[in-house]
């Protein structure tokens, strides 16, 4: 009865600006229960997740009466058609490139409406049939969605690898009470390559699919808190996300597609000049940074980001801003942040800065400043 309407569906995709699109059944995710629960007693998770394990494997417990889910994929461009302007001693910083363009949240929401609309319009006789759109924000995983309908198959790395596009793909999903016809899930097509696992600066990724999402450089780019000694110069110079699993898989070579207007990034945005980003206003940050899905945590994820980028891009002309920002700033963590980052980049020992850091560690109460204020007095002091 409704093999017509999927193939109206598929055809209407392709006209509303979606580039893949799949139907799985509405059926319990069971297989995914046990190793959803050993990540979360592991610790793995990162706490940005669904909290509740039964709802992201149960579409029933978030919909009345499920029996389909449509699942979309966009493509998103992985090089830059234009690049911003090198300024002479200004390093720039980078951003991971899912969160290139528009905020793909935003894009997403507006493509499912989209296929809604034409699906309602297509059903106008039947008032019973309802929906449920998300994104990755909603209990659902997504990668495990869009498997099951055919999209792609889940890689080691744990992310969608679709053959046309790789794993560079937003993926979204609607829960329906259309019974349609699945599509046949694809199997995983790794095989014996462990690249992604290899090259993992972090050693994040376990192996099968799953990693440990606090060791994965993306999730440490987000965190609002200091960020652990270990893994500041392995960021290099991204201030927000990772893209090192996916650049290295081969099912990405050559990967790049630019079929979206609202998805080309801006470099001024998305590799941005480092030391402005110190000082800048909430005005300012929102008006360089608002649209991206990078902005989603705010200016001072970033802004420390920016300050240990600074660091490992060895911009020794960043010092003297550094040091007002630990002057002036009200914030412990961009202070510490910079306490270190001025430790690490002066080249010899420097007794002007060691008196200061002294002076300071004697009135300090903060714990992040007294940590690091010991560890770049004994930096200072070794060199």
């Amino acid at each position: 009865m409704y093999s017509q309407l999927k193939e109206d569906i598929i055809t209407a995709s392709q006209t509303i600006g979606i580039d893949k699109i799949g139907f799985a059944s509405a059926a319990p995710f069971t297989h995914l229960k046990t190793s959803l629960e050993e990540q979360k007693a592991a610790g793995h998770t990162s706490g940005f997740e669904h909290p509740n394990i039964e709802e992201r494997i149960n579409p029933d417990m978030i919909f009345d009466q499920p029996q389909s889910i449509i699942s979309i994929a966009l493509a998103y461009p992985t090089r830059l058609t234009k690049k911003a302007e090198s300024i002479p001693g200004e390093r720039r910083g980078s951003f991971a490139r899912a969160s290139w363009g528009i905020d793909y949240h935003d894009i997403l929401k507006e493509r499912l409406g989209n296929l809604i609309s034409f699906i309602q319009e297509r059903c106008e006789d039947d008032e019973t049939i309802t929906f449920k759109p998300m994104v990755d924000t909603g209990e659902l995983i997504d990668v495990a969605v869009a498997q099951r309908a055919g999209l792609g198959f889940i890689g080691k790395n744990g992310l969608l690898i679709t053959e046309e596009f790789g794993s560079y793909v937003y993926l979204g999903e609607i829960i329906t009470n259309i019974p349609f016809e699945p599509d046949t899930p694809i199997k995983s097509k790794c095989g014996d390559c462990t690249r992604c696992i290899d090259l993992c600066p972090t050693d994040a990724l376990l192996g099968d699919g799953r990693m440990n999402a606090k060791r994965c450089l993306s999730y440490q780019t987000q965190t609002k808190d200091m960020m652990p000694l270990e893994y500041r110069d392995k960021i290099r110079t991204v201030i927000y996300g990772c893209d090192i699993c996916q650049q290295v898989c081969p099912y990405n070579k050559g990967k790049d597609f630019h079929i979206h207007p609202e998805m080309e990034p801006d470099p001024e945005s998305v590799t941005p000049l480092l030391t402005p980003m110190l000082t800048m206003s909430n005005k300012e940050f929102k008006s360089q940074f608002g649209a991206l899905a990078g902005s989603w945590r705010g200016k001072k994820p970033l802004q420390r980001n920016a300050i240990i980028a600074l660091a490992n891009a060895k911009q020794t002309s960043a010092i003297p801003k550094l040091l007002e920002v630990i002057e002036n700033d009200v914030r412990p963590v961009i202070r510490a942040t910079a306490i270190w980052a001025v430790a690490d980049l002066i080249p010899t020992n420097n007794p002007e800065i060691l008196h200061y850091f002294k002076e300071l560690q004697t009135n300090e109460k903060d714990t992040d400043m007294q940590n690091e204020l010991q560890h770049a007095i004994q930096t200072i002091e070794a060199k």
